[in-house]
């Protein structure tokens, strides 16, 4: 064998979903694909994105394209944005930049964990945990969220606690269900994870996974964990609001609860393990862009209007569908329940669905809603007829 054993295990844990990637990069010069698989922009990038870029491509000084780590301006204008947003004393040396929430949760499982720790992450759940904590030595400790509501099960994480449980994954808005989680939920996780961490002798710390944070419908409500938890740490992508995947940026942040200590020793950390991981830092552009990125959203009246559009047609149809409280993603239940029959019916009409399979949920179907409304009335019919014809 060639590869390292984690590189076979993180391979084979992502083959299903890079396997399906090819094949929807297959048909991507179809003009008649209905694509509504991953959540690519469909429509030319948002104006703001493009101005915050063009600001900053003419070099303002010589060293304007030389190595950057976190740029100050930059984790001053995240620390800013999070003291607004979420009411904590967020401070610049608490922000780490990085390549998009990929580094940031690459730069938290290095500062964090040791090989071997076990991390819990929430199933369903996003599908690069999995093939992300193998590729870094670690053991990806599933646990499934509530039946039916897919709420965070605290009870659930904590029967899986081990003494090697060093890190628990937490996604609000959730990817794929799109629910939000209130702060109760935090209270009681931090309660138990309180009363593990004594028993262990060792810390368990929260990585809080928050690229869908801005991305909520109808009013409601975001509560994060740091605010429950000191020992928590934010991940951040800014390619979700932006619809720009392919524009790497994001930050890892620290809990401003955090004791003083234990908050300037990871602070110290940040640029040295930074490096480690492979200059895990945004290119020079994307972090002098910050400032005026912080302000760049997609539109989310209209990300409502096609949320509404699809949800209420899936529900008059008969469909069993989670109502997105945020994320711009619809998972439902495939008819007849066997979500790789429905997504191949569809596929063959052109109309491209995301398979629960990807997520280890073969009866569950996701829809990304980053497509135009004229392809969702254009694709709507066929979704409409195929459930018909399994149902």
């Amino acid at each position: 064998m060639v590869m390292s054993v984690r590189a076979t295990e993180a391979k084979a844990s992502v083959d299903i979903v890079t396997n399906f990637y090819a094949r929807v990069q297959a048909v991507a010069d179809d003009p008649a694909a209905l694509d509504f698989t991953f959540g690519n922009p469909h429509e030319f990038p948002l104006p703001g994105l493009s101005a915050a870029i063009k600001a900053q491509i003419d070099p303002k000084s010589v060293e304007w394209f030389a190595y950057k780590t976190s740029e100050r301006e930059a984790q001053d204008a995240v620390a800013a944005g999070l003291r607004a947003e979420l009411g904590l004393p967020f401070e610049p040396d608490d922000i780490a930049m990085t390549q998009g929430a990929f580094g940031a949760m690459s730069l938290a499982f290095a500062l964090l964990a040791d090989v071997g720790d076990e991390v819990v992450i929430p199933v369903p759940g996003w599908f690069c945990y999995e093939p992300m904590l193998y590729a870094a030595n670690l053991v990806p400790v599933g646990v499934p969220l509530a039946e039916g509501n897919f709420e965070l099960d605290v009870e659930a994480i904590s029967r899986a606690i081990t003494p090697r449980t060093r890190i628990v994954v937490v996604n609000s808005p959730a990817n794929p269900t799109g629910r939000v989680y209130p702060k109760g939920a935090w209270d009681a996780l931090a309660e138990v994870l309180e009363d593990a961490s004594q028993a262990n002798g060792r810390r368990i710390w929260i990585l809080s996974d928050e690229p869908y944070r801005r991305i909520r419908f109808d009013g409601i409500a975001f509560a994060t964990p740091a605010a429950s938890y000191a020992n928590t740490m934010i991940d951040y992508s800014y390619a979700k609001v932006m619809l720009a995947p392919g524009q790497r940026l994001g930050y890892l942040a620290l809990s401003p609860l955090l004791p003083p200590a234990e908050r300037a020793e990871l602070q110290e950390a940040f640029m040295p393990l930074g490096l480690a991981i492979g200059w895990g830092f945004p290119d020079a552009i994307m972090q002098y862009a910050v400032p005026a990125l912080e302000t760049v959203s997609l539109d989310l009246a209209e990300l409502t209007r096609k949320r509404d559009r699809m949800y209420d047609a899936l529900i008059g149809a008969g469909f069993e569908v989670t109502k997105p409280e945020g994320t711009f993603y619809l998972w439902g239940r495939a008819p007849g329940g066997d979500a790789k029959a429905f997504c191949d019916a569809l596929a063959a009409r052109s109309v491209y669905l995301m398979p629960g399979t990807l997520f280890g949920q073969p009866h569950h179907f996701r829809i990304s809603l980053t497509a135009t409304m004229d392809m969702i009335e254009a694709a709507l019919p066929h979704i409409l007829e195929v459930a018909s014809d399994l149902s």
